[in-house]
């Protein structure tokens, strides 16, 4: 494998621009008493700075079952799904507005994303909610992304925002994620019970080391510890994202390791996210369908190295959904490509051979320009 530095290192951190950002619950409760917009204060006003200079961030943020249990007067968290599920909803309401205030005084918009594994799982609204993000992204907004804990039962949890916050960086495809910890970081062993454990400062995401160096440490308010941290990080590994587990109570921190400062544990994936993303999607469950595309397609996907327009495909074969597989042939059958579509087996046919201008008059809708994007289509 090549050596993880080649991939990915602190010095590179500033030029990286998508960047996720998971706070607990710890980090931004005033000792178990509900939000304090005092807390919040320097988070936003480091997530505005890297907004400011170009960066586009999702946050991923906790809060909202400690809100709500402050909310009703609460002292213990909850065991009942139904009761976090209601300390969730009422919770969400004064966790979003915070950030809509906070934000909205530095001339930035929000925008509230609620997700469940569900919404993850299926191809089709994983598509959506990736182009719902980017559009955000695009536009300059600040997604806040929470589970959406109100409706999610047992099966669909994440379990904690740790998770989230990976699959949220798989799914934009961001070169950084940050986890926020009321630690230093991830150390060798358990520094409460072990107080000369030294901090490991880097080290590659397939480091053995790390199930024993994570142990079961937790917060009294969150679901997380560092054991999720370093699942979360290797799921984020998965499309080539890097993980810094930082300590969220350091002044300033996000500022110091968008300087690339040694702050925190550095967890570097073992693949680029090129390599990632076409690992991923070379390894999808087989095509459900087929596109037989013209030459000048063929030219434009191998050559080029564009999205596949509906304007080249001259015939489709198979049953397939939005977001499925489907394998791209030539017209000698030759496969050249896969990659997950945009449209559905009967809307596909419909838009075959037609330039994007058409589709919204023959569909009645337009979801996206192009049949595949370049981003989910790997050649073969």
């Amino acid at each position: 494998m090549q050596d993880s530095c080649l991939l990915f290192a602190r010095e590179r951190i500033p030029a990286i621009k998508r960047w996720v950002v998971k706070i607990g619950s710890a980090l931004l409760t005033a000792d178990g008493q509900g939000l304090s917009r005092e807390i919040l204060a320097p988070w936003i006003a480091q997530i505005a700075a890297r907004r400011q200079q170009g960066h586009q961030v999702v946050l991923v943020s906790s809060g909202a079952v400690a809100q709500g249990m402050a909310r009703m007067g609460w002292r213990q968290r909850p065991r009942s799904l139904h009761e976090l599920q209601a300390a969730a909803a009422i919770g969400q309401m004064g966790l979003i507005r915070a950030y809509e205030d906070g934000f909205a005084q530095r001339a930035l918009q929000t925008a509230q994303i609620l997700l469940t594994r569900d919404d993850l799982a299926n191809r089709a609204r994983y598509l959506n909610a990736r182009s719902t993000l980017r559009t955000l992204l695009s536009l300059g907004v600040i997604p806040v992304v929470n589970e959406n804990d109100t409706v999610a039962t047992d099966e669909l949890r994440f379990g904690d925002n740790d998770t989230l916050a990976a699959l949220v960086a798989n799914l934009i495809e961001a070169e950084l994620l940050i986890l926020l910890t009321d630690q230093d970081g991830l150390f060798e062993a358990d520094p409460r019970s072990h107080p000369d454990a030294r901090l490991i400062s880097e080290t590659r995401i397939d480091d053995r080391r790390l199930d024993s160096a994570a142990g079961g440490s937790r917060s009294g308010l969150g679901r997380g510890g560092m054991l999720t941290k370093v699942r979360a990080a290797r799921l984020a590994a998965r499309s080539g994202c890097a993980t810094v587990i930082a300590p969220g109570r350091r002044t300033a921190v996000l500022d110091e390791i968008h300087a690339g400062a040694e702050i925190g544990t550095l967890l570097t994936p073992v693949q680029g996210p090129q390599a990632a993303r076409k690992q991923w999607l070379a390894g999808q469950l087989q095509p459900r369908g087929q596109l037989v595309l013209d030459d000048g397609a063929v030219r434009a996907l191998c050559e080029k190295g564009r999205s596949l327009l509906a304007v080249g495909v001259k015939a489709v074969s198979g049953q397939f959904s939005r977001g499925d597989p489907v394998a791209c042939v030539d017209t000698h059958g030759r496969e050249i490509a896969r990659g997950l579509i945009n449209y559905d087996a009967l809307e596909t046919r419909r838009l075959l051979g037609q330039p994007s201008a058409n589709f919204a008059a023959i569909l009645g809708f337009v979801d996206d320009e192009e049949l595949i994007h370049r981003d989910n289509l790997v050649l073969v």
